[in-house]
């Protein structure tokens, strides 16, 4: 009996453990793939080889030549930037569901990409370096975190967050901050507002390999953290009164979500832009795939979501060809239908 017991208990966890393993031969796949795809294409195995050739030192082939610097300079940055962006919204958006117990929170909807939208237009219509080169993560961070703050205080009901409130307050919280971001924009420098439409649309046209350290960090952090707190997530996820009960500290550990998710988002939207419905769309994909316990959840939607917005970026980069549409734009057109079908027939 204990034998069979074991056998069940294998297969059930390689079962679970499957929809993690195909996502990450997915990112693998989708890396090379959108890599090569571009005005000027490259073939999957000629993109490989190039990859190859610059981190283990083989050759690339003789026919790479302007091949390997579209490959390595250019476009790979910028889908690895892509992945960590999309990872970055997933987690975040995953993590903001938990704490609120609210499956349609999102980073966008509760103004956290507006928060930090705003700090990123200050810092660079207004500030400027004050700060030094961390002037534009600081600020992005501080706007976030500020627009965090004041959505939990508008969302709050006898000191408890209520669900619908939340929501409610992220989206009016959401247009006061972009309403200012626009302020700012008309009452700053014309001769830099092309330069900050980039923060309000969103892109990933500033990825270069020395750009990528900070996000990574970032996004390799956060996750650690989050899924640290997996077993609080899973209470928050069933309402205050049975995380409690379970001996969780409601108070802080939410206090603890809402800084490590604005973090992440600050730093996304200091390299990219505001780009919206990642963190909406990803959770609620992955939780068909792997189940609601976010030990499993959180890593299945970093992955669904680098993903994700790989594959967006690409369509922005080849729709208007040899133009570029702003990813933000896309996403935002993806999200607002998700979002639409969620309210139609979501429970």
């Amino acid at each position: 009996m204990d034998t069979m017991q074991a056998i069940s208990v294998a297969r059930a966890t390689r079962k679970s453990h499957l929809p993690i393993v195909t996502l990450v031969l997915l990112l693998a796949v989708s890396i090379v793939i959108a890599t090569g795809v571009g005005p000027a294409y490259v073939a999957p195995d000629m993109t490989a080889r190039i990859v190859f050739a610059h981190l283990f030192g083989g050759p690339a082939g003789a026919a790479a030549g302007p091949q390997d610097s579209i490959v390595w300079l250019i476009r790979l940055p910028r889908v690895l930037l892509g992945a960590l962006v999309g990872a970055s919204l997933a987690v975040a958006g995953t993590a903001l569901q938990a704490a609120t117990a609210n499956r349609l929170a999102d980073p966008h909807l509760l103004g956290v990409s507006s928060g930090a939208s705003v700090g990123a237009v200050a810092a660079t219509l207004w500030i400027g370096a004050a700060f030094g080169p961390l002037t534009l993560p600081v600020l992005a961070f501080a706007g976030a975190l500020a627009a965090t703050s004041l959505v939990v205080v508008l969302g709050a009901r006898g000191g408890r967050l209520d669900s619908q409130r939340l929501l409610l307050s992220g989206i009016a919280v959401s247009f006061v901050m972009m309403a200012c971001a626009n302020l700012m924009l008309y009452l700053g420098d014309q001769r830099a507002a092309a330069s900050v439409l980039f923060w309000m649309l969103g892109g990933l046209g500033l990825a270069q390999w020395g750009v990528l350290g900070v996000p990574a960090c970032f996004a390799a952090g956060g996750l650690l953290l989050l899924i640290g707190w997996r077993r609080e997530l899973n209470a928050l996820m069933s309402g205050d009164i049975v995380a409690t009960t379970l001996g969780v500290d409601v108070a802080r550990t939410r206090r603890q979500v809402f800084a490590v998710s604005s973090l992440l988002t600050a730093a996304m939207v200091a390299v990219s832009g505001a780009i919206g419905f990642v963190g909406l769309v990803a959770p609620h994909v992955c939780r068909r795939l792997v189940g609601a316990d976010h030990a499993r959840l959180l890593p299945a939607s970093a992955l669904f979501g680098a993903i994700l917005l790989i594959w967006a970026d690409v369509a922005a980069r080849m729709l208007v060809a040899p133009d570029e549409l702003p990813i933000g734009v896309l996403t935002a057109l993806l999200g607002g239908a998700f979002f639409a079908l969620l309210v139609r027939h979501g429970r």
